[in-house]
């Protein structure tokens, strides 16, 4: 387990929400790791679901859409666009969960990524919802673990197969 610790910040009736992690790993290769199709199946979800990447144009005017799949086999699925792309210092783009009964529930995230001493890094994510009660649903709907669990295996990622002491 890691020494760094996700948190999530929800202030009530905001309509945002923040992400902040550092890593143990200088920041060229956290942006890479957000950014390369190789890497992102390998971290990003749940650890008791699998990630498969349907579309990944992670520059600017890029398009994206991940498969998230549960043990039983059931499929959730995230779309977004990607408004900037400056490697590797930023990210801006949409997100929107497949799942609802109606579209149109988007989620405008930009990630910042910034080198700490020691070739470490922090990312800090805005998420800015349509509403208070999107932004609620997310949460409520075990984002938090998803997140976490994401990050611990970004953390082994680096660690292990990337060989970052």
């Amino acid at each position: 387990m890691s020494k760094n610790k996700t948190t999530i910040v929800a202030e009530p009736g905001k309509q945002e929400a923040f992400i902040i992690r550092e890593f143990e790993a200088p920041r060229e290769l956290v942006y890479k790791a957000f950014t390369d199709p190789k890497l992102l199946p390998r971290w990003v979800g749940p650890c008791d679901m699998k990630m498969k990447i349907d579309v990944l144009e992670p520059g600017d005017g890029g398009r994206w859409r991940f498969i998230h799949t549960t043990k039983d086999g059931h499929d959730f699925g995230f779309h977004g666009v990607c408004h900037e792309a400056t490697a590797p210092e930023r990210l801006i783009r949409t997100f929107e969960f497949e799942g609802l009964p109606e579209r149109g529930h988007v989620v405008l995230e930009t990630a910042i990524f910034e080198a700490l001493p020691g070739d470490r890094t922090k990312v800090t994510i805005q998420s800015v919802f349509r509403s208070v009660q999107d932004r609620d649903g997310m949460i409520m709907s075990g984002m938090e673990k998803g997140v976490v669990e994401s990050h611990e295996k970004l953390d082994e990622l680096f660690e292990k197969e990337l060989q970052l002491k």
